[in-house]
Formats: structure tokens, sequence, C-alpha cells
């Protein structure tokens, strides 16, 4: 409740905004790194592997490019090199993870919006304390509302992200030719990608 209400502090925002470390967290890396493996490497991939294998590959160079955690790690020899490892092992998976989940937005939105968004967020909430819930005197309530949020995600992730709602079909918007997209919208999908259209593919069908 603590981070909440001081998220509805005006002067804790101005803060934020001179802060270099919280704007690199918040707003310099979701951009860039949300530009660099969603927007610029999921339209090279989707054309060659289609959507589902794009959405499952391209969040495995997120995960590795977080590595470099591990040399400042061992600089400042705060943790044994074991320790280390195997944070750097957790860190990787959910960041692909994550990363599997903001390729997914992308490809059903053809947006960096969400994705952006979602980043930010994530890293402003961070890592969900699951070790204090437990110890929580309302432990029954915190966790109910923990599987209720979970369950209506799960529902709505698909009705929320409808292809439909964001205009231009997602797999038409991450071709790489204009010929391509333009005959995408007419609808006549060209044969050489026919086996990845919205049609076949579930994380693009309505």
């Amino acid at each position: 409740m603590d981070s909440l209400h001081e998220s509805q502090d005006s002067r804790s925002w101005s803060k934020c905004v001179k802060d270099l470390r919280w704007l690199r967290n918040h707003v310099v890396a979701p951009l860039t790194e949300e530009f660099v493996f969603r927007a610029c490497m999921i339209p090279m991939l989707v054309p060659c592997i289609g959507p589902t294998a794009a959405i499952f590959i391209s969040p495995l160079f997120f995960g590795v490019a977080h590595f470099h955690h591990i040399i400042e790690q061992l600089r400042f020899g705060q943790d044994t090199v074991f320790e280390i490892l195997i944070c750097a092992a957790f860190q990787f998976t959910y960041t692909s993870i994550f990363g599997a989940y903001t390729a997914f937005i992308f490809i059903r939105t053809g947006h960096l919006v969400g994705p952006v968004l979602c980043h930010s967020f994530c890293n402003w909430m961070g890592f969900p304390a699951i070790g204090s819930v437990l110890l929580h005197p309302q432990r029954p309530v915190i966790l109910f509302f923990y599987q209720m949020g979970v369950l209506l995600f799960l529902i709505l992730l698909f009705p929320f992200t409808d292809p439909a709602f964001y205009g231009m079909s997602p797999i038409c918007s991450l071709l790489l030719t204009h010929d391509t997209s333009s005959r995408c919208l007419s609808g006549n999908v060209p044969e050489n990608i026919s086996k990845h259209d919205g049609a076949r593919d579930p994380f693009l069908r309505a």
C-alpha cells in the first residue's frame, strides 16, 4: 500500500523524472529494448518462421541480453559465482517469459505502445513479493485476489488483443514489402505466406 500512496503523490513523480536511474529503468529501457527485440527483430522472424515460432524464439535473445548483469555482480563481488549463476538463470527465465508475452502483444496488435507500457509497468512493480504474501496476516484474501487476477488475465488476454481492434491485420503490418501488405489489406494473402496467416495461426486467430 505504501507504494500505491507514493505513486499518487505528485511530489514523488517529480522526483522520479529528475532521477536518471528511474528514467533509464522506466522510460529508456522499455523504449529501446522493445524497439530492438520486438519492432526490429519480429518483422524479420515472422515471414521466415511464422508468428507462433517468433513469439517463443525472439524472447531468447531478450533473455540473453540481460546476462551483462553477471559481469556487474562479479565486479562488485557481492555474491559467490554459484549464486550469481543461479540468479542469472532465474532472470533469463522470467525475462524470456515476459519477452514472449510482449512479442504476443506486438504480433496481435501490430503496435509497439502495448509492449512498451507493459515493460515500463513491470519494471515499476518489480517481481511479485510472494514470500511476503505468505507471511501476511490476510494471506487468504491476498492469495484469492492473486488467483482472480491470473484467471482474469487468461480469460481477457485474447479478447483484449483481438486484431480487429487495431486496424491493419497484425501479420500484414509485420510483412516487409509494401506490395504484400497492400494485398493483405485487400484480403488477398499471397500464397508464399498463406501458411502463416491468421486463419491457421492460433495467436492471430480472433
